[in-house]
C-alpha cells in the first residue's frame, strides 16, 4: 500500500472503538486520513438480548458474537472508518469470569502469534500513528491488557509506526463531570470514582478537539445498543454528553518524530 497518512486503532471488543477514539477516527477520516480499526475479539462475553449475562440461562455466545459484529459494522459506518480488521479471538470476559480460563480466549492465546498477525496488518497499512490502551487496559480488563501488549510489541517489532499513543481519561475533568451530574440529579448515584481513577492532567500529552464529531459518536454508540453498560452515556443531559464526547485525550508512549510538540492537539503533529 502507499504511504498515505494512516491511523490504526487497536481495540479489544466491538464498541470499544467509540468512547475513547470514535472522534479521532471520524475526524481524521474526514481529513482524508486512512483509518484502520483492529478489533481483537468478537465480544461473545457481552450481553445477550434483554441484557442476559454470560452464564445466565438464555445467553447464546454465538448469537451475541453475530449481533455484536453487526453492530460494529454499523458503528464503523457512522465513524467513516476506512478498514475494519477482525482478529477473531474469543472474548475473555471480565476479571474472574469463567471465560478467563478458556485456552482460546484472547488473554490466553499465543502472544507471538497475535503479535505476528498485528505486525502483518501494520506492514499492509503502514500506519504512522497507532492508538491503544495503557498498561492496565484502561480499567483492568484482560482483553484490553492483551490488546495493549500486542500493540506495543507489534509497534516495536515492525518498526513502522512513528508514534504510539495510549487512550486516557482525564481525572480532574471526569471528577467534575460526576459532581455536576449528581448536582442536577442525573447520577449515577451508585457509582463512586476511586481517587486514582483516570490520568492526572499533567500526564496527558495530547487532547484532540472532536466536538464536530459528537453526533457521529452518539450514533456509533447507539449502534451498540445490545450492550446496556454503554447506555448511561446516552441518557445524560445534552450538556454533559457533549462534555464527554467533545474531546479525546492521549498519552504519547513512543515517538520517532522530532518535530512533534510536547502538548499536541493533533496526533499527526510533525507528520504533515
Amino acid at each position: 500500500m502507499d504511504e498515505k497518512l494512516t491511523l490504526m486503532a487497536v481495540h479489544a471488543h466491538p464498541d470499544d472503538e467509540v468512547i475513547s477514539t470514535g472522534g479521532i477516527l471520524a475526524r481524521y477520516a474526514d481529513e482524508g486520513v486512512r483509518t484502520v480499526l483492529v478489533t481483537c475479539t468478537n465480544g461473545e462475553q457481552g450481553d445477550g438480548p434483554g441484557g442476559v449475562k454470560p452464564g445466565e440461562a438464555g445467553h447464546d455466545a454465538e448469537a451475541v458474537r453475530a449481533l455484536r459484529l453487526e453492530e460494529l459494522r454499523e458503528s464503523a459506518t457512522h465513524l467513516g472508518i476506512s478498514h475494519v480488521e477482525l482478529l477473531g479471538y474469543q472474548d475473555s470476559g471480565m476479571v474472574g469470569w469463567a471465560a478467563n480460563e478458556a485456552p482460546d480466549s484472547f488473554a490466553n492465546v499465543s502472544f507471538e502469534q497475535a503479535v505476528g498477525r498485528l505486525v502483518e496488518l501494520m506492514e499492509r497499512y503502514r500506519p504512522q500513528v497507532v492508538v491503544t490502551y495503557d498498561e492496565n487496559g484502561g480499567y483492568g480488563h484482560p482483553d484490553h491488557i492483551q490488546a495493549h501488549r500486542i500493540a506495543v510489541a507489534a509497534t516495536e517489532a515492525s518498526g513502522i509506526p512513528r508514534k504510539l499513543y495510549y487512550t486516557a481519561v482525564p481525572r480532574e475533568r471526569t471528577a467534575e463531570l460526576f459532581a455536576y451530574l449528581r448536582s442536577i440529579g442525573a447520577g449515577p448515584e451508585d457509582v463512586e470514582l476511586p481517587d486514582d481513577f483516570g490520568v492526572p492532567e499533567e500526564q496527558i500529552t495530547a487532547v484532540v478537539d472532536v466536538s464536530s464529531q459528537v453526533e457521529r459518536k452518539r450514533k456509533a454508540l447507539e449502534a451498540h445498543a445490545s450492550q446496556g453498560d454503554s447506555i448511561f452515556l446516552l441518557r445524560m443531559p445534552a450538556e454533559a454528553q457533549h462534555q464527554v464526547f467533545a474531546q479525546e485525550a492521549f498519552i504519547r508512549h513512543i515517538n520517532h518524530v522530532p518535530a512533534a510538540g510536547d502538548r499536541e492537539d493533533d496526533l499527526f503533529d510533525g507528520l504533515r
